[in-house]
């Protein structure tokens, strides 16, 4: 099994920070992406995050220059250091990972718990 564990949100006012963590546990050989995603209240989940296993990094253009993404490989561990905040970045964010059990085997997705993330204007 695989846990991850989304942590950091919270209430804020606009121009405020914060920091998430999303920390990756259990049966693990490989992960090949760990993301952040979001969902507003109505709205649908949105990728606002996601780096590879090369350590590429992707950014929605919407969070661009505000928010900024970074692991600890070693602790199977990601962050989003999230500046600037408006009250439209409210949403719940999740954690995702894309990981492999063991050589050779498929890739499976993992989501995480959730964490509420509000902006007060």
């Amino acid at each position: 099994q695989v846990q991850l564990v989304e942590s950091g949100g919270g209430l804020v006012q606009a121009g405020g920070s914060l920091r998430l963590s999303c920390a990756a546990s259990g049966n693990i050989f490989s992960i090949q992406t760990m993301s952040w995603y979001r969902q507003a209240p109505g709205g649908q989940r949105e990728l606002v995050a996601l780096i590879n296993s090369t350590g590429s990094i992707k950014y929605a253009d919407s969070v661009t220059g505000r928010f900024t993404m970074s692991r600890d490989s070693a602790k199977n561990t990601v962050y989003l250091q999230m500046n600037g905040l408006k009250p439209g970045d409210t949403a719940i964010y999740y954690c995702y990972a894309l990981l492999a059990y063991k050589s050779g085997s498929n890739w499976y997705q993992w989501w995480g718990q959730g964490t509420q993330v509000t902006v007060s204007s």
